[in-house]
């Protein structure tokens, strides 16, 4: 069984997705910013908790150091500061400290536990990296029309689909996908999502064991391959 860490998973998708791939026999590392969060879900699950605050390079250091090995990243640590209780903020007010509190978290935060973890990935047999995405990212979705004002939340994953591409190529040996989990109830819209976590965590964790023959470099949610 593989060893896996999912990022921001003491609630929510990414602690869904850690009790799932406990149950499957994984050995379960659950890297949550709060400690003492982390090690009560985790205990909860028969996950183990490692603190790790994806905005920290000593925090994402210090993990590494205490995972010691890895097959399976799967970075869901994210943020959505532009849904608020009074809903979306649109184009006409987004401002380069939203964008700027959105993309370091979503995107530096995932290449800086990238960056990290490599050198434990690379060591593994079957390594896999699974980037949590959202169908906003989507250009041929929002270029249809895709109803939703905001910017910084789906241009950070439009970011998080491009990193998941590049990083694909530069590791061909390891399978690096993107996935859109549907729009999950959870904290990060005020539980205003239209299907359960355990609906949401689904493709996570199908891809977190796709093993050595699985795709690389893809966009997926639970019916296929989502179009760029």
């Amino acid at each position: 069984m593989a060893s896996v860490l999912i990022t921001g998973a003491n609630k929510g998708l990414g602690l869904e997705t850690a009790r799932q791939l406990v149950l499957a026999g994984h050995t379960v590392w659950l890297g949550s910013r709060d400690l003492s969060l982390g090690q009560a879900a985790a205990s909860s699950i028969g996950a183990r908790p490692v603190q790790l605050d994806v905005t920290s390079d000593s925090s994402v250091a210090t993990a590494a150091e205490a995972v010691g090995s890895l097959d399976v990243l799967v970075n869901n640590a994210g943020i959505a500061p532009e849904w608020t209780d009074e809903g979306v903020v649109g184009a006409g007010e987004v401002t380069a400290d939203l964008m700027r509190e959105t993309f370091e978290v979503n995107l530096f935060g995932m290449v800086r536990v990238l960056h990290a973890f490599l050198p434990l990935l690379e060591r593994s047999a079957a390594p896999v990296v699974v980037n949590v995405s959202s169908r906003l990212a989507s250009l041929a979705t929002a270029a249809a029309g895709s109803g939703y004002p905001g910017v910084a939340y789906p241009v950070s994953k439009a970011a998080v689909n491009m990193v998941t591409v590049q990083y694909a190529k530069a590791f061909p040996a390891m399978r690096i996908n993107a996935v859109e989990p549907g729009f999950t109830a959870t904290d990060l819209n005020q539980r205003t999502g239209r299907q359960t976590v355990e609906q949401g965590a689904e493709i996570i964790v199908r891809m977190a064991q796709v093993g050595p023959d699985g795709p690389t470099g893809g966009y997926f949610d639970a019916q296929g391959t989502l179009p760029w």
